[in-house]
């Protein structure tokens, strides 16, 4: 049988100190004299010795874990946020402890429970809406809750949201220039609250304008959604642009455009999509897209870990228009 981690006690052992004096060492700012300090980093090298850090955090009754829930964790933006948000919280000396919520539905709260357990110093929910009583829960024991892209009637969390109302607004001005006389707005039957920020404010827009919107919902966001989208929609040949709330959507139904229904993009048809995901800028797609930065998005989500005040805080990451072939 493999044996365990090697031990504090087996590192003080070898060295002939006191266990405490192990711990001391291995903590920053510990007091501990320089030859005792050699003698038990040299009894640690030998031994193969690591620190247990989720223990250490335990005695001290708060880890250095962010707890991190969300779902669909396989799309792209999710994944590239992800990225950068586990690199961020590395660098500022955070662990992640992912957790998925894709069989949680709409109930997160055992989730957000079990972060508890571990004694996360926060934690980042991605998708879902925590319930008033873990909100709670969360003030009560001092842990830090931040939501992104997400919605909710409290006054006392941290929200991180993309400026979803100009990024619409941003793509129907760039549909009206291209001249669109009936356009669609794509979204998912997941009806997130980014999701339904951008269309409805998409829309209010364009029917400002005086130009026809028609709306399709269905599927999770994916890209089989965005294809099924096109073939629906598009044998409507009157509809010569789209508003896809996600790039995710907006390639799917720029495939099933280009090679199910035989329109040219942008020829016939112009598509804007949302996010700016790596894959947008992809030689076969150059979809033109609202882009929000995932720099910022992390910026904003580590900003209000540090902060000290307890207060709700409101960030928005700011959006911008990127030109690429997809629209006229």
């Amino acid at each position: 049988m493999a044996r365990g981690f090697v031990t504090a006690e087996e590192v003080a052992k070898r060295a002939g100190v006191s266990r405490s004096a192990v711990s001391r060492t291995f903590t920053p700012g510990g007091s501990v004299s320089k030859a005792v300090r050699k003698k038990v980093l040299k009894a640690a090298q030998e031994l193969g010795y690591r620190v247990n850090r989720l223990a250490q955090g335990l005695n001290n009754d708060r880890s250095n874990l962010i707890g991190v829930v969300g779902a669909n964790l396989s799309s792209p933006f999710i994944s590239k946020q992800l990225d950068a948000l586990s690199l961020g919280l590395l660098r500022r000396g955070s662990q992640c402890l992912l957790l998925n919520a894709a069989d949680a539905r709409k109930d997160i709260a055992p989730l957000i429970e079990l972060l508890f357990e571990f004694r996360a110093q926060a934690i980042v929910v991605l998708s879902g809406e925590p319930p008033a009583s873990i909100v709670d829960e969360c003030i009560a024991n001092g842990v830090r809750l931040i939501l992104i892209n997400q919605s909710m009637d409290r006054t006392d969390t941290n929200v991180v949201l993309s400026d979803d109302s100009h990024g619409a607004d941003l793509a129907a001005m760039r549909l009206r220039s291209a001249k669109c006389k009936k356009v669609a707005v794509v979204t998912s039957g997941s009806q997130t609250p980014a999701q339904i920020r951008r269309a409805n404010a998409f829309t209010k827009r364009m029917e400002s304008e005086g130009i026809s919107v028609v709306s399709w919902s269905d599927g999770p966001t994916s890209y089989e959604s965005g294809y099924q989208a096109g073939c629906e929609l598009l044998k409507d040949k009157d509809i010569d642009g789209a508003f896809c709330v996600t790039d995710l959507l907006a390639l799917g139904f720029l495939d099933a455009a280009r090679l199910e229904m035989k329109r040219r993009v942008p020829q016939d048809l112009s598509i804007v999509g949302f996010d700016d995901i790596p894959q947008a800028g992809w030689k076969s797609y150059q979809l033109t897209t609202i882009a929000q930065s995932f720099d910022a998005l992390t910026e904003k989500v580590l900003a209000a870990l540090d902060s000290d005040e307890p207060e709700t805080r409101l960030q928005v990451v700011p959006v911008s228009m990127v030109e690429r072939t997809t629209a006229r």
